[in-house]
């Protein structure tokens, strides 16, 4: 199973993130569109995103409600509820199908995985969460053992939006990436 992360606060942000449109698509769904190519999806809500639970009934996407008192609080919540499973933060637009598959593969339900990115292959532009000479990225598997790095390879998990700034990057982005012009090259 996996489950997108969608019930932080927003804080640097100042508004809910799932909800926000990139090139005309909520970032919510960038993700949710990748995340069922490949396995059952449930979104993971609180009280500090009730404009996302109204687009998820809108759009019937299947969700729970956790707490809300905090990610670890809620990741704990979710694992004793479902057992193992991979996590997506909803801040990450760029996730693909076959980032899901890699970490899918290599999960054998009892180590986490922290999904990571070598910094030689991070864009400069970005300035990512880095921790023991990786980046960090929001796509992870979550389990009762230990934990351990796994490496990912498309620079785009690198782009968490969390702040205006980093949105209006990711509108960028999404415009060269799926510009009609260059899908013909």
């Amino acid at each position: 199973m996996i489950i997108i992360l969608a019930g932080g606060k927003s804080t640097r942000m100042g508004k809910e993130k799932p909800v926000l449109r990139i090139a005309n698509k909520s970032m919510l769904l960038w993700i949710y569109e990748q995340a069922e190519k490949v396995d059952e999806v449930l979104v993971a809500l609180s009280k500090n995103t009730p404009k996302t639970r109204e687009f998820c009934i809108k759009e019937r996407i299947s969700f729970v409600e956790t707490s809300g008192k905090g990610y670890v609080h809620d990741i704990q919540e979710l694992l004793k509820e479902f057992g193992p499973f991979i996590s997506i933060s909803a801040d990450v637009p760029f996730v693909k199908a076959s980032d899901f598959w890699l970490i899918k593969k290599a999960f054998d339900g009892r180590k986490s995985l922290t999904g990571v990115l070598p910094l030689s292959i991070v864009p400069r532009d970005l300035s990512p969460i880095i921790y023991r000479g990786y980046a960090i990225v929001g796509l992870n598997t979550v389990a009762e053992e230990g934990e351990e790095f796994f490496k990912l390879t498309n620079p785009l998990l690198a782009l968490n939006v969390n702040t205006p700034e980093e949105l209006e990057l990711a509108e960028k982005v999404a415009k060269l990436i799926y510009s009609p012009k260059l899908s013909k090259i």
